[in-house]
């Protein structure tokens, strides 16, 4: 009987080792995966945005009068009391006349003096014609008394005395305004040649509306200020709100009342709050990409102990978190292991080694975890970021054990 292996060892040993390679090669192998387990934990779905805290009162200080503000002697976060005299601002002197507008102030001191003359003649005239009419009427009182005169005669003198009597009040008001424009004529001759007498300026006192402290200062220096100029900025650093601008897609979805938790403020442990106001008008805004986006301004407040957030201040920047859903019990698995599935989502469960597709519905998710209502249960492994190359019944090995 011919046997090749006693004839051709070497070459029958090398053909049977490359059938054994070949088959080995061409065997399916088990494709390394990544899993995780499907669990119960807590998930929070929440819209998350940069904010900042501002002073829910703040004061603008403007000066009152046209004048020279003195020099501020205060520093921002400054301590200041209610009705404090915060600076004073000296007037404007008035100004000196010229030869042309002196005359003319001479000229309306005449013109004054005449008209209070005038007003006081009419005054007098007014005065004899309520003395005529009152006389007149007490005639005729005694006269209507014994019945020989008629009523309708006493009342029209009654009406002519009420008339004069109004006249003469009417006079002596334009006799009041005439002297008072006499007297501004007067003044204003009076302080264009006035010298300084070396009494000290009048200062007109700005003073501190609130208890609080100083937020910025506007004007520091000595220096001219007009009416309305901004000097100063006060306000209470312990009464904090969190504003926050959100996109108006997310802004439909928070409500007042709704629970806030900010973080990255500087403390160890998030602060909570809740939403106060969101604003009905939105605004334009330019993202770092340059693209316009329409945003909303959210105000909260905090309800965390304000011995948590003292050490805030105005302007500081804090990470605002909206909840809007949260459960600490919920079956999830992370969302890389979710994919598209007719029309719905599915996972890939490892059961003894091999894929099974399995559909399933999904609840709450937050775009890094997804709650499980139907399809799995708590414990089952799940591939996590699943290849092309897995497909249902396939054989798969893990890469490293799956913990819980």
């Amino acid at each position: 009987m011919y046997n090749p292996l006693k004839k051709h060892p070497v070459m029958t040993v090398a053909g049977l080792l490359i059938m054994v390679l070949l088959i080995w090669g061409f065997w399916p192998q088990a494709i390394l995966v990544e899993a995780t387990a499907v669990k119960r934990a807590p998930l929070m779905v929440s819209i998350e945005e940069e904010g900042r805290t501002r002073v829910i009162d703040r004061y603008i200080i403007a000066a009152p009068v046209d004048g020279v503000a003195c020099r501020v002697q205060l520093n921002v976060g400054d301590t200041v009391t209610q009705g404090q005299t915060l600076l004073g601002i000296t007037p404007l002197e008035s100004q000196v006349l010229d030869q042309r507008s002196r005359a003319q102030a001479q000229a309306k001191i005449s013109a004054a003096e005449s008209a209070l003359s005038a007003a006081r003649e009419d005054a007098s005239a007014a005065a004899a014609a309520l003395r005529l009419a009152q006389t007149e009427l007490q005639r005729m009182q005694a006269l209507v008394d014994r019945g020989l005169l008629a009523r309708d005669d006493f009342d029209k003198a009654e009406t002519r005395a009420q008339t004069a009597a109004a006249t003469k009040r009417s006079a002596d008001f334009n006799v009041d305004v005439a002297k008072y424009e006499l007297e501004a004529a007067r003044n204003v001759l009076q302080r264009s040649l006035s010298t300084d007498s070396g009494a000290p300026a009048v200062r007109v006192p700005v003073r501190s509306p609130i208890n609080g402290k100083i937020l910025k200062i506007n004007h520091e220096c000595e220096g001219p200020v007009r009416t309305g100029d901004v000097l100063l900025e006060v306000g209470d650093p312990s009464a904090l709100e969190i504003v926050v601008d959100v996109l108006s897609a997310d802004a439909v979805k928070i409500k007042p009342g709704m629970k806030v938790l900010f973080g990255r403020w500087g403390g160890e442990q998030a602060l909570e709050g809740v939403v106060r106001i969101v604003e009905p008008a939105g605004f334009t805004k330019i993202s770092a990409l340059g693209v316009e986006e329409q945003r909303v301004w959210i105000v909260s407040d905090f309800t965390s102990a304000a011995d948590k957030w003292q050490r805030l201040a105005d302007g500081y920047s804090v990470e605002a978190r909206f909840v809007l859903w949260n459960n600490d019990n919920v079956l999830q698995v992370p969302a890389s292991s979710l994919f598209r599935y007719k029309d719905g989502w599915a996972m890939f469960v490892i059961e003894n080694n091999r894929v099974k597709r399995r559909v399933i519905k999904l609840g709450q998710h937050n775009g890094l975890r997804a709650q499980i209502l139907e399809g799995a249960t708590e414990g089952e492994i799940v591939i996590d970021h699943p290849s092309e190359e897995v497909e249902d019944g396939e054989r798969v090995r893990l890469r490293k054990s799956v913990h819980n």
